[in-house]
């Protein structure tokens, strides 16, 4: 790929400017490359309208069902057909305004389409099927070409009423799609959209964890023929009243989607569903897990494995990753990615595992051991909060930071992390500490780094709260669980990132 020479390079006083107060000298790539798609697509004009002015719940808080849809399919390639199916109850018309999340000089988002107005109509709710599954056979209400020139990214299609009357209040959700792209790219951003799925709660608290023989069990399959409910963890993690239809990514990835796109890094994204062949992340420097990346399809597995021996570096600045293996299977409508169920647990023989087969299996399936793809393993407690604790600062991971063995950043690990650290030549633990489920059961959590066969690095953050350290975009809300919360940006956590992502890619 052609490289700018001018490409990381800040000047002086803007570096003095940047770690003002902190000790911080921060080398932000500040990437410049004219030919970079993400810094031309994010020059152009954002808008804050992007966010959810009006919702409201049903009784159950699960759903709105005053205008809510889902898409035909995860992702899209630049060129292809996604259909939209809405339901309005009572009926009324409605539009979609579909925009490109990114940075925006700030802004959040661009509108790139409108479409409507459409004539609405309540459809629905489907009745339970075999494995408790909720799945919609909604009519079509819109079809969407994607037009050749939208870049890879993750696009919200915010949904408003139309009221008849002057006076009437109008009403809004999200639908949600990635579009993806196959060319040669820095980093390659996978969507952990299978744990929405998992954990989503549509249309009255049906998720792959409420069937009725218990919540950790084979027995529960979901589809993504539904439209995502509020973010199922309202009560215990975040709260966000713009998390109607977007599953989990305004919550756990998107301060690091536009994080990236604001420091001009060149970034594609995918979905889960992408992964289960590893073409498209072969393409790239670097694959990023981000968030809550629980359940993999044993082909991403083996994709991500490819990855690694291929001499692409992995990033996991995620929690409880690769912990369920979650076969895809065809839905109603006919996508052979549609539905996901939790066929057992990852971890061959590890403890973890087999105390999960012991409680809640027989299982179909058991996973292999993914502490010897990530570094670092799913481990019990899994859940809780605590401070993410240096204790190797002397690492080029550290650089510019000014870091401390024993320094902390104050909330940061939650709600769910890795432990026990794999038996891998070269490993290093570079934090650790306790995070306390409950406020007081302790577990041993773990931050490590270790050289794959390329000449390739793999790192793991260990806890879905990275993102939350790297940037506060408009509208978002800080988690918080285990009477534990990560402050927000801190440019610690920002320059660890920048460190480790021009590792990556250079």
């Amino acid at each position: 790929m052609k490289k700018n020479k001018g490409k990381n390079l800040i000047n002086r006083r803007d570096a003095l400017k940047m770690g003002l107060g902190t000790g911080i000298y921060s080398l932000s790539p500040a990437n410049t490359d004219v030919t970079n798609p993400i810094i031309l697509e994010n020059k152009k004009k954002g808008s804050t309208d992007w966010q959810l002015t009006r919702v409201r719940p049903d009784p159950d808080h699960h759903r709105t069902s005053l205008v809510e849809g889902y898409c035909s399919k995860q992702s899209v390639k630049a060129g292809g057909q996604l259909d939209i199916m809405v339901s309005a109850n009572p009926a009324q018309s409605y539009k979609i305004d579909i925009y490109r999340t990114g940075y925006y000089g700030g802004t959040g988002a661009r509108l790139v389409q409108t479409i409507g107005p459409l004539i609405g109509k309540s459809q629905v709710t489907p009745q339970k099927g075999d494995k408790n599954i909720h799945e919609c056979e909604w009519e079509v209400s819109a079809s969407l070409k994607i037009p050749g020139d939208w870049l890879s990214g993750v696009y919200l299609g915010k949904l408003k009423t139309l009221p008849e009357n002057a006076g009437e209040p109008y009403w809004e959700s999200y639908i949600l799609f990635i579009v993806t792209d196959q060319r040669p790219v820095d980093i390659l951003f996978q969507c952990s959209d299978n744990t929405w799925q998992a954990y989503n709660r549509w249309p009255n608290n049906y998720s792959i964890y409420t069937h009725p023989k218990g919540s950790q069990g084979p027995w529960a399959a979901v589809s993504f023929d539904r439209p995502y409910g509020r973010q199922s963890q309202y009560n215990d993690i975040v709260n966000d009243p713009l998390s109607f239809g977007s599953g989990e990514f305004i919550s756990f990835e998107r301060p690091f989607s536009y994080f990236l796109e604001q420091h001009g890094y060149d970034v594609a994204y995918c979905s889960n569903s992408d992964m289960v062949t590893p073409g498209r992340a072969l393409k790239a420097k670097a694959f990023l897990s981000v968030g809550h990346d629980e359940y993999w399809d044993i082909r991403q597995f083996r994709s991500v494995e490819t990855l690694k021996e291929k001499g692409v570096n992995l990033l996991f600045f995620s929690g409880n990753s690769v912990c369920w293996v979650s076969p895809f299977t065809t839905s109603k409508s006919g996508n052979p990615l549609g539905r996901i169920f939790r066929a057992g647990p990852y971890g061959a023989q590890n403890n973890y595992a087999v105390s999960r087969e012991k409680d809640h299996g027989p299982f179909p399936e058991r996973g292999p051991d993914e502490g010897l793809l990530m570094g670092v393993r799913n481990i019990q407690p899994i859940n809780g909060g605590g401070d993410w604790i240096i204790t190797k600062p002397q690492h080029w991971i550290f650089k510019n930071t000014g870091i401390k063995k024993g320094d902390y950043i104050p909330g940061l690990i939650g709600w769910e992390y890795h432990g026990d650290a794999a038996d891998i030549a070269g490993l290093e633990v570079v934090a650790e500490g306790i995070a306390w489920m409950g406020g007081k059961v302790p577990s041993k959590w773990q931050s490590v780094i270790y050289p794959g066969p390329k000449g390739n690095f793999i790192f793991n953050a260990s806890t879905i709260f990275w993102a939350q350290g790297l940037s506060s975009p408009p509208g978002h809300t800080l988690p918080w669980s285990h009477y534990n919360r990560p402050h927000g940006p801190d440019p610690r956590v920002q320059q660890i990132t920048h460190n480790l992502l021009r590792k990556a890619i250079l």
